[in-house]
């Protein structure tokens, strides 16, 4: 998208529309997610079945593995029917999902509901959509809004999910996640733009997709970046409490800690975008998740301690959150976003997956201090394979 008329360093009233709409379908779809994440492996206690790790662990990154074989299907069925119906479809499946596991009498149930949640894979469609509506020079501050919206949604669910939890319990906690769906259908509809142009009706060419090697290595960073999240999360609650903080005051660690690290990420997105250092901002914030990892092993369980590892560890994921998505719209023409896009979020699937499973069962038979090491040991052969990244050049 490209309005002559307006400077390509601001964005338009269009722009900023179109993104801040998008932006609040993902944080919507993205708070029923996180509302489970960081209570879930101390509330899954009261559930028949939730005393096995593997299983918690399961039924945290399970939804990622069902998105990773939809997100390519929903990228190439954007490209050709239109972001909207696919995204509204997409969202009408999450809300089901949340029904099946706001009715589940079990971890198998629950499992299942988060296998159907997980189905509803609109990230690529999003994604596609936003890159679509906004100027190519304005994209990462797009992609940063919508990371910043995750972010914002991480923050309000951390805070709410003990709240609603007490309240209402796991099942209407389950439920309030769908009615957030139906509230993102209505966004879609009614609040954000059309496209400019219709859809492209092309073949997704994913084998060139697949063999670009800068894509490829965003490809592998989403993965690492999600899986460690993911893995984070089996361990840590159970780390602040340890600690002597019960879960329904966690918030009082991860809400300072995301506002701070949002408010690092910004310069970090400036001299990326602006001042031409987008490999050198990306290669420290892989650094940043890789330092986190270690310290939450080596570092006494404490919360300022932990509170600390937390801030290095989400400055770097908040900067490569907004980055990674930004860099792999630019590499992908015009035709081929949704298709890139496809790719790039199976494999951050893959990884929210891989996460939730192997840091379920490492914490199960090694300890948690043994899945802070596999994610840091993920995340030094990200950064080692980041190192060949060729510097993008500047726009003008």
């Amino acid at each position: 998208m490209s309005n002559p008329s307006v400077s390509p360093s601001r964005m338009s009233p269009l722009e900023l529309r179109a993104t801040a709409s998008l932006a609040a379908i993902f944080a919507l779809r993205m708070l029923g997610l996180f509302m489970v994440m960081p209570v879930f492996s101390i509330y899954a206690k009261s559930v028949p079945g939730g005393d096995n790790a593997t299983i918690v662990g399961l039924a945290i990154g399970i939804y990622g593995l069902t998105q990773s074989l939809l997100y390519i299907p929903y990228g190439w069925a954007s490209d050709r029917l239109g972001r909207k119906p696919v995204i509204v479809a997409g969202l009408l499946v999450f809300a089901l999902g949340s029904a099946i596991a706001a009715l589940a009498p079990n971890m198998t149930w629950i499992v299942i509901g988060r296998a159907v949640q997980g189905a509803g894979a609109i990230s690529s469609a999003i994604t596609a959509f936003v890159a679509d509506l906004t100027d190519e020079r304005n994209r990462t501050k797009a992609m940063a809004m919508i990371g910043g919206s995750i972010g914002i949604a991480f923050g309000v669910a951390i805070i709410a999910a003990p709240i609603v939890f007490r309240l209402i319990g796991m099942s209407g906690l389950f439920a309030a996640i769908g009615v957030l769906a139906v509230l993102a259908i209505v966004v879609v509809l009614w609040v954000v733009p059309e496209a400019p142009t219709p859809p492209v009706h092309v073949r997704a060419p994913f084998g060139e997709v697949l063999r670009n090697p800068e894509l490829l290595r965003l490809n592998l960073g989403v993965f690492v970046l999600h899986a460690t999240q993911t893995a984070l999360f089996v361990v840590l609650p159970h780390r602040l409490e340890e600690a002597g903080l019960p879960v329904a005051e966690h918030w009082h660690i991860y809400l300072p800690v995301m506002a701070l690290s949002f408010v690092l990420m910004v310069p970090a997105i400036i001299a990326a975008e602006k001042h031409g250092r987008m490999k050198a901002v990306m290669l420290t914030g892989i650094a940043a998740v890789l330092i986190g990892q270690l310290c939450f092993a080596e570092i006494p369980s404490t919360l300022v301690a932990i509170g600390l590892a937390l801030l290095v560890y989400f400055t770097g994921f908040n900067i490569l959150e907004a980055s990674q998505p930004s860099m792999v719209s630019k590499l992908s023409p015009g035709a081929r976003k949704g298709a890139a896009m496809g790719v790039y979020n199976t494999t951050q699937a893959l990884g929210l997956f891989a996460g939730g499973a192997l840091g379920g069962l490492l914490a199960r038979h090694n300890g948690g201090d043994a899945v802070f090491f596999g994610a840091a040991a993920l995340a030094a052969v990200w950064l080692l394979v980041a190192a060949g990244m060729r510097s993008p050049a500047r726009r003008r």
